[in-house]
């Protein structure tokens, strides 16, 4: 599997010149070349080189290399837009959205990352040194910092193209690292089931809950303050905006990893699987009143997705996706469905046998059990029979029996379930 290890540059003032010259005269014939590309209709990587090989070699005096690459990125910005296209991301055919996609060709930020291959750059792992390719000639010595399990990757599995990064004045290298992926377990004897929320980011079917509320709090700030920020509209203000510009998603994509990697060692240590709700278009099926839009639209489930099936991918533990359908609504004990059953956003009491759970608990054993079923009817010969649902033992969460809850939620709702 390809994972990307990112790496922090530590050029001099002189190195640093030389890669940003680079990267704008990149991404200037990468520009022109889209214009060429956009007026002829040639697209392709291939075809497109007739046209526009020559000019971006001299004009830009770019090595050979650096020409075939900047070539391959315009093509590349064109799949990946005609792929958003198809998909209906840009709006309906026609739309104002659309027209503005198609009615123009492509072009670069001055910034945008150059790719490069192992012509271009050369690594000394050991000494943490880079030497790269710039049109003022090769720069060698140019150092790197990187923590030791980084280092392990690089000299073990970098493959194919690496991405020059500036990032607020910063300099990264992307390298793309070929990992092999573990033996995948195929005898799971039970799923660990993932409730996704906002309130709470990830409750486990063991009872574990990932708080989300410190997180939402500091993007209601963050929010806050950019509003503030925008309306003074001054230079300093705009300074400040623009250094503050990736500190909540940076925030956000630290909490993410580690909650999945300890969902995946969680998994990997008691030798079962991951079931996740698929939640693909959740934004286009939900109608949210107007204070509620921000906070659903900062929701990265899919981040938080995405980096739980990786590393589960590299663990060896299957991971198996379910229909989230009325999984809040369902009863993870008798099995009846009642929009009445969720009390409130934390609490679930069910009208017809009487359970009382936390709610997020509640839709993560029905993932749970949904993600078995799924197992079971795949490899039927194979898979155990699954374990008795069990509410105590070690490790786990004791259950909220109806008693147990009547003084945390309102009486009425306490005597009707």
């Amino acid at each position: 599997m390809k994972v990307v290890v990112q790496v922090k540059l530590l050029p001099t003032p002189v190195q640093a010149a030389a890669l940003e010259a680079t990267v704008l005269a990149c991404n200037e014939a990468a520009t022109w070349a889209s214009s060429v590309a956009f007026e002829r209709d040639v697209k392709h990587n291939f075809a497109l080189r007739e046209h526009a090989y020559g000019e971006v070699k001299a004009r830009w005096g770019l090595g050979a290399q650096a020409a075939q690459h900047v070539i391959k990125k315009t093509c590349d910005a064109y799949t990946t837009l005609k792929a958003n296209l198809k998909a209906g991301n840009l709006g309906r055919p026609g739309s104002k959205r659309y027209r503005k996609a198609t009615e123009k060709p492509v072009t670069f930020r001055p910034e945008s990352a150059q790719p490069y291959d192992d012509r271009m750059l050369s690594c000394q792992i050991t000494e943490r040194r880079i030497s790269i390719w710039t049109v003022c000639g090769r720069v060698k010595d140019v150092a790197f910092t990187a923590s030791t399990e980084q280092l392990a990757m690089l000299a073990l599995y970098r493959r194919g193209e690496s991405d020059l990064v500036c990032r607020d004045g910063m300099w990264f290298l992307s390298a793309t690292c070929e990992v092999p992926e573990a033996e995948l377990n195929t005898d799971a004897v039970d799923f660990l089931g993932i409730d996704l929320g906002i309130v709470n980011i990830a409750t486990t079917s063991d009872g574990e809950i990932m708080d989300g509320r410190e997180l939402n709090r500091v993007r209601v700030r963050e929010r806050t303050l950019r509003a503030k920020l925008q309306r003074k509209n001054t230079p300093s203000s705009k300074r400040r905006l623009k250094k503050r510009r990736r500190k909540e998603a940076r925030r956000a994509r630290d909490i993410n990893h580690k909650i999945a990697k300890h969902v995946v060692a969680e998994a990997e240590r008691t030798g079962r699987g991951i079931a996740l709700e698929e939640l693909t278009g959740i934004r286009e099926r939900v109608r949210l009143r107007k204070p509620q839009r921000a906070t659903h639209a900062s929701w990265s489930f899919a981040q938080l997705g995405a980096f739980i099936a990786y590393k589960a991918r590299r663990a060896g533990v299957p991971v198996v996706y379910v229909d989230p359908a009325y999984t809040s609504r369902t009863c993870a004990e008798c099995g009846h469905v009642d929009k009445a059953n969720r009390v409130s956003q934390a609490w679930f009491a069910c009208r017809s046998c009487g359970l009382v759970d936390h709610a997020d608990r509640n839709g993560s054993r029905n993932i749970r059990a949904r993600a078995w079923e799924l197992w079971r009817r795949g490899a039927e010969s194979t898979a155990p029979a699954p374990p008795p649902r069990q509410w105590g033992g070690a490790g786990r969460k004791r259950s909220i029996t109806a008693s147990d809850a009547r003084s945390a939620i309102p009486a009425a709702l306490a005597t009707s379930s």
